[in-house]
């Protein structure tokens, strides 16, 4: 039976994912090829886990009409999920791919104000779910308190669980020592997170080992955008370079990336090959159009490439 994954969504969106040929100012901007997905972190995840073989079960707050296409988008798409109904409306997130210069513009409101009743229940639905590992992704709301992700993290290593959290600023760092997993930060999120720059990728490697053997969290992977990613683990550090693909969307990459990982390293399989699948599902998914869209199949092939080219990056300590 595969292993099954819980994910909380606390500030969902509808992602809506247009192309333009030229996006000018004061013009009215036709456009085209539009993309209606469910947005958020949390849902990103859960629905490329189960686009990649797993189960999962997504916990999200929503309300308003915005909130009933979100849940209308997930049922289409056979998601299973749990809402907490809210009083505030879901927000709409907007991408516009400008053909003219293949520039992506994306506008991302911050979302209704959440009460403590409504966040509460969020935690209480995921405690109660019946999984093997929660993941917590994505910008916290208005009204929910900055050590929510930490709270979740304690209740489930409480209950013997596996967690993930993919967020970046006060809600990561207040996260960080209390029975963490995986967190995968971009760089720029890493390097505010340790505050200071690490220009190349030994200090990269080594700041995340610091973090690493003082319990932040067991697993660190950094996303490093067109220079690839790394993993540091207690075991060590690896890099894998980034493969030259032509870049549609990258709405979701990072929680495709999560997705991955966190699925494979449920199923069981050693450090460096769910780090390469964590890059697999990421580039796969900038390769389309939409908001988090790897394709199985062709993660598999990106897989077997990117296995190849994995370095084992010595560390001081």
């Amino acid at each position: 039976m595969a292993p099954r994954i819980v994910t909380l969504t606390l500030n969902p969106a509808v992602d809506l994912a247009w192309e333009a040929e030229n996006v000018r100012p004061t013009h009215k901007v036709r456009t085209r090829s539009e993309h209606y997905d469910p947005g958020g972190g949390g849902l990103n995840i859960a629905r490329v886990v189960r686009e990649l073989g797993g189960e999962s079960l997504a916990v999200l707050l929503s309300g308003g009409v915005t909130g009933m296409f979100l849940q209308d988008l997930l049922t289409e798409s056979g998601q299973p999920f749990r809402n907490i109904p809210i009083d505030g409306r879901t927000r709409l997130s907007v991408t516009v791919h400008d053909r003219s210069d293949n520039l992506e513009y994306r506008f991302v409101p911050e979302g209704p104000e959440i009460t403590e009743a409504e966040w509460r229940s969020a935690l209480h639905a995921v405690d109660i779910a019946d999984a093997d590992w929660v993941v917590a992704s994505g910008s916290l709301p208005r009204g929910v308190p900055e050590d929510i992700y930490r709270r979740l993290a304690v209740a489930t290593a409480r209950r013997g669980r596996r967690f993930v959290v993919d967020t970046s600023g006060p809600a990561l760092t207040a996260a960080l020592g209390s029975g963490v997993t995986l967190i995968k930060p971009s760089l720029n999120e890493f390097e505010t997170l340790v505050g200071r720059k690490l220009p190349d990728r030994r200090e990269q490697a080594e700041a995340a080992s610091g973090l690493v053997r003082a319990g932040a969290s067991e697993m660190i992977a950094v996303s490093l955008g067109a220079d690839g990613a790394l993993l540091v683990t207690r075991a060590g550090a690896w890099h894998v370079a980034a493969l030259p693909v032509t870049v549609l969307s990258t709405v979701g990459a990072g929680d495709s990336f999560v997705a991955a990982m966190t699925l494979a390293l449920a199923r069981g399989e050693p450090a460096e090959d769910t780090f390469v699948c964590g890059v697999a599902a990421g580039t796969s998914a900038v390769m389309h159009y939409g908001t988090a869209r790897p394709d199985r199949a062709e993660v598999e092939r990106l897989h077997a490439t990117l296995i190849q080219g994995v370095r084992q990056i010595p560390l001081s300590v």
